[in-house]
């Protein structure tokens, strides 16, 4: 198959820059047909062993959204006592979730029990099946920001929480809480980095070649 053209190309790299972790939602609600799209671009995820291990729970009542909501507190409270002086200020100050503005949420899951005791890819790696799940979950989040649709990944909640709220198989595991809704803007750059949390890592110290902390030319232009 051929190359995409320059236009489609561009909206696929769009797409990827422009991708934001986000907080605030308007309260429009997201046609069916809007969240199939985005459920069907995360299902096309690729998958080690073709292995598909992913579920996806709508989550859209307002009881269930405020038991996962009163689960974060709970959760944000004991993170809270672990940031101090101004790093403990600058985190409360953060909205860390949208669990009860956003219009809908999504819990992405994992089955770890699919195909069986033997899937192709996991028999030396057998955490291969969560991090498929992964990349579904960025598929939707790449997909959705082409919608013009925010998501926001709520992590600080307990896996046991999630477990009981959601009526969760053992052998199923919550990989991502999600919020999803329409947003007033896309800001320019990531909130963390934008308030002074973290500044993005330069892409060249990560890179290295045929052995860990070798150095590559490929950034250098000039070949070894």
């Amino acid at each position: 198959m051929s190359a995409f053209s320059p236009t489609e190309r561009e909206a696929v790299y769009r797409a990827i820059f422009e991708r934001r972790d986000c907080r605030q939602f308007l309260p429009d609600p997201l046609p069916d047909d809007l969240i199939a799209r985005l459920l069907d671009a995360a299902h096309h995820a690729p998958s080690v062993g073709f292995m598909q291990p992913w579920n996806f729970l709508l989550v859209r009542s307002t009881e269930v959204r405020s038991r996962v909501k009163a689960a974060f507190e709970r959760a944000n409270a004991a993170a809270n006592v672990q940031f101090q002086g101004e790093r403990g200020e600058l985190y409360r100050s953060l909205k860390l979730e949208g669990i009860m503005e956003s219009p809908l949420n999504i819990c992405v899951t994992c089955d770890r029990s699919r195909h069986g005791p033997v899937v192709l890819g996991k028999t030396a790696q057998p955490e291969m099946d969560l991090y498929s799940t992964v990349c579904a979950i960025q598929n939707l989040w790449l997909a959705a920001r082409a919608e013009g649709v925010g998501v926001g990944w709520v992590s600080i909640v307990e896996i046991e929480d999630l477990r009981q709220i959601l009526a969760l198989p053992d052998q199923v595991v919550p990989v991502a809480y999600l919020c999803l809704g329409r947003v007033a803007e896309f800001p320019i750059s990531p909130e963390l980095e934008r308030l002074g949390w973290l500044n993005r890592v330069e892409l060249e110290p990560l890179v290295f070649e045929d052995q860990w902390d070798r150095p590559t030319s490929l950034f250098s232009g000039n070949p070894d």
